[in-house]
């Protein structure tokens, strides 16, 4: 995937956000974050923890019950609103739309977002390349495998060249070899100038990181 276009990102900020189930619980208590253009954050955390909630929030697909979500001094807002932006979600799990092909998957995304025709097809196969899933694109998602959907799933994200990337989970079910891959990828991203968010539970995707969040009960802190 071409590294080259610089993305024009700005800070992504979460100030005091609290977000608090029907029952008083709340599964983010005062969390706190600024994220810098050009960096690559972990979010690690045990299950349960909020990781999966927090993301949510920044991209825009759920309200906190309180606090702030700032991306170039502007409030997030929904879900179409922060894409419009710039933010792009890769949901943990099968995010995909079983009834087209892993290519249809990624050129749907950027013809709504006004690419070209030619080029949204271009930027799909170069995506699909690069998590090493050339041969696959006329497949069906649900011929290809849980790892593959995740690649296609991160592939998508790539093909839209967006200055946010919020990840969650990507490497979850790949082998060594493909999640360094993927890891390296979302490295290329952010040495491009874009914010990147990667939840994980993975020790050594955490390492590859500029800097590293731990969520435990609500609470976010940094580990380095």
């Amino acid at each position: 995937m071409p590294t080259d276009v610089m993305r024009a990102a700005r800070p992504l900020v979460a100030t005091g956000v609290v977000y608090e189930l029907s029952d008083g619980r709340r599964v983010l208590d005062d969390v706190a974050l600024a994220l810098a253009p050009g960096t690559m954050t972990a979010l690690t955390g045990p299950s349960g923890a909020g990781k999966s909630t927090l993301l949510w929030i920044l991209a825009g697909a759920l309200a906190p019950t309180s606090g702030t979500v700032m991306y170039a001094a502007a409030p997030v807002g929904d879900r179409v609103a922060a894409a419009r932006a710039g933010i792009v979600l890769v949901p943990q799990g099968v995010a995909l739309v079983t009834a087209l092909t892993a290519r249809e998957n990624l050129v749907v995304p950027l013809l709504m977002h006004g690419v070209g025709a030619g080029e949204a097809h271009a930027r799909a196969d170069a995506a699909l390349a690069s998590v090493l899933l050339a041969e696959s694109g006329n497949h069906l998602v649900e011929e290809l495998s849980g790892g593959e959907q995740q690649r296609v799933g991160v592939a998508r994200a790539l093909a839209l060249r967006h200055s946010v990337l919020l990840a969650d989970e990507p490497t979850s079910e790949l082998d060594g070899a493909t999640r360094e891959t993927i890891v390296a990828l979302l490295r290329a991203e952010a040495d491009a100038g874009a914010v990147v968010l990667l939840a994980t539970h993975d020790s050594w995707c955490a390492d590859q990181a500029d800097a590293e969040y731990h969520l435990d009960e609500g609470s976010l802190r940094r580990v380095r």
